[in-house]
């Protein structure tokens, strides 16, 4: 059993940024691809971005490309992602989720473990 713990979220206003942290209990961090989803109000829950084991791989949804940055601090159990230029549009619920998996996928189904979610509510 992984717990994952989202923390960061926040009111911003349009522009600003934000940092989202999401730690993990268990000692096998190291081995999960994390990523990183999000669901507005009266929409599906969608990829956001996600890292392989080591860091050295990402994915990242078009929409947030050049925007948000994922990383991961193994040592620490804890994957980030830092949030800038932030727009309403991304106003939704950020959850993280762990996947069992070697590879990175952006499709929920992939994905073992979540988190309780964070919410980030970007002002205009």
């Amino acid at each position: 059993q992984v717990l994952l713990v989202e923390s960061g979220g926040g009111l911003v206003q349009a522009g600003g940024s934000l940092r989202l942290s999401c730690t993990a209990s268990g000692r096998t961090f190291s081995t999960y691809v994390m990523g990183w989803f999000r669901q507005a109000p009266g929409k599906e829950r969608e990829f956001v971005a996600a890292i392989g084991w080591s860091g050295g791989s990402t994915s990242y949804a078009d929409s947030v490309k050049g925007r948000f940055t994922i990383s991961r601090d193994n040592a620490k159990n804890t994957v980030y992602l830092q949030l800038n230029s932030l727009k309403p549009e991304d106003t939704a619920v950020y959850y993280c989720a762990a996947s069992f998996t070697s590879r990175i996928y952006s499709t929920m189904g992939e994905y073992n473990y979540w988190g309780q979610g964070t919410q980030v509510t970007v002002s205009s």
